[in-house]
């Protein structure tokens, strides 16, 4: 499963200090740890208001659907984040980051760790976009724990998802 198998539900607001909807990503939200110059792998702060009735928590992703991989590359995954919460600060993905909410739980992205890994394509990939999403969900918490797999993390917003709320960013390194 992968971010394509999604269902299709109605959009909200979201809103980014540090990345705005078609643009390029900033060094802050590029990869240190995957040797880009200037990489920082900062989470973009969010903001976001809108969301469906009914919904009881949110979950928010980074996917790059132009990865090199079968079924795209997760660069975030936080679950469990309280229906109460409208925002996240920039680098809230830090590991053992203080700025996520009480209950917040990072998942393993595909770099194997918990946490945000910054856009980092192939040298001459070409340009990789970045959909950034917060899913508003009908359930709190989401019934994942940190061991989850994006698999089974893509299974649970299939059935729960009530709306979505996505800018979508890109990075090219040549």
């Amino acid at each position: 499963m992968s971010y394509a198998d999604l269902p299709h539900v109605p959009s909200f607001d979201v809103t980014s200090g540090s990345l705005n909807d078609g643009d390029a990503l900033s060094p802050a939200q590029t990869s240190k740890r995957f040797g880009v110059a200037g990489g920082k792998d900062e989470s973009p702060q969010l903001s976001w208001s809108g969301a469906p009735e009914g919904t009881k928590g949110y979950v928010v992703t980074v996917f790059d659907p132009d990865a090199p991989r079968a079924g795209g590359y997760w660069h975030w995954a936080v679950v469990n984040i309280p229906a109460r919460t409208n925002s996240l600060p920039a680098g809230a993905g830090v590991q053992g980051s203080s700025h996520l909410p009480a209950g917040a739980v990072q998942l393993k992205n595909d770099a194997g760790f918990p946490g945000y890994l910054g856009a980092a394509p192939p040298p001459g990939h070409g340009r990789h976009r970045y959909i950034v999403a917060v899913h508003a969900v009908d359930v709190e918490p989401l019934g994942l724990d940190a061991s989850a797999s994006t698999e089974a993390l893509v299974r649970k917003l299939a059935a729960h998802t009530l709306g979505r709320a996505v800018i979508t960013g890109h990075f090219e390194r040549r």
